[in-house]
């Protein structure tokens, strides 16, 4: 795979969007990544803590580092020191505590509400009336170490690329109702994550302002490591 290449393919489609490439670095060796960097790429995702927090302390302080996959609560603590993107965020309970893991560090963490948007149950994440009820709370409201920037999702892993857009669709629509219709201190909507190297395109189109690419420009992934 020609890294460097993938990447210059990538930038021009996101480009004509205004989106931003999250390169998916899971499983990735070190020289991958640094090829990947080398290349222009600031904004790396990963699935796991522990190889999220390994590649941390390894390769260049000015990488954005983004959990892309699901956070249990008692492994927040190990990224709240340097987490750029927390992308997954599906209860007020894991909310919480990365509130409280940012306050020891003296941070705000940005995140991202992920919404179940798929017609598949290995899929995480809040239904919309989840979503409002939690916004509206005054629990929510209440923290003060963490800011909701925007709503991730995950489409259904099909072919059917009107599913696939509608579901995008939807989403879209819901991150236009919660920004003109919710106001608090620690809510600043203004990110789409969605989008990956399976349909992107179409996450673009329907307005995703990141998508998350890690085999369109590393190549396959190795599922054993």
């Amino acid at each position: 795979m020609d890294i460097k290449k993938n990447i210059s393919t990538f930038q021009k489609s996101l480009d004509h969007y205004s989106a931003r490439l999250i390169a998916v670095s899971k499983t990735k060796p070190h020289e991958l990544i640094l090829e990947a960097y080398n290349a222009g790429l600031r904004d790396f995702g990963e699935n796991k803590v522990q190889e999220l927090a390994s590649k941390y302390e390894a390769l260049p302080k000015d990488i954005q580092w983004h959990m892309i996959g699901h956070l249990q609560r008692n492994k927040v603590k190990y990224i709240a020191p340097f987490v750029h993107l927390i992308h997954s965020v599906d209860s007020l309970r894991l909310l919480q505590e990365i509130d409280k893991q940012a306050a020891k560090h003296h941070r705000v963490v940005d995140c991202l509400f992920q919404v179940y948007i798929a017609r598949e149950e290995t899929k995480f994440g809040l239904s919309r009336e989840e979503l409002l009820d939690l916004l509206h709370s005054n629990s929510f409201r209440s923290l003060a170490n963490i800011r909701i920037v925007g709503l991730m999702g995950m489409a259904t892993n099909t072919h059917d690329g009107k599913q696939v857009e509608e579901e995008f669709r939807a989403l879209k629509s819901l991150f236009e109702e919660v920004k003109a219709s919710i106001q608090s201190s620690n809510l600043a909507m203004s990110e789409l994550s969605m989008g990956m190297s399976g349909d992107y395109e179409i996450a673009l189109r329907e307005g995703s302002t990141m998508v998350r690419v890690g085999s369109a420009i590393f190549g396959p992934r190795n599922y054993a490591v």
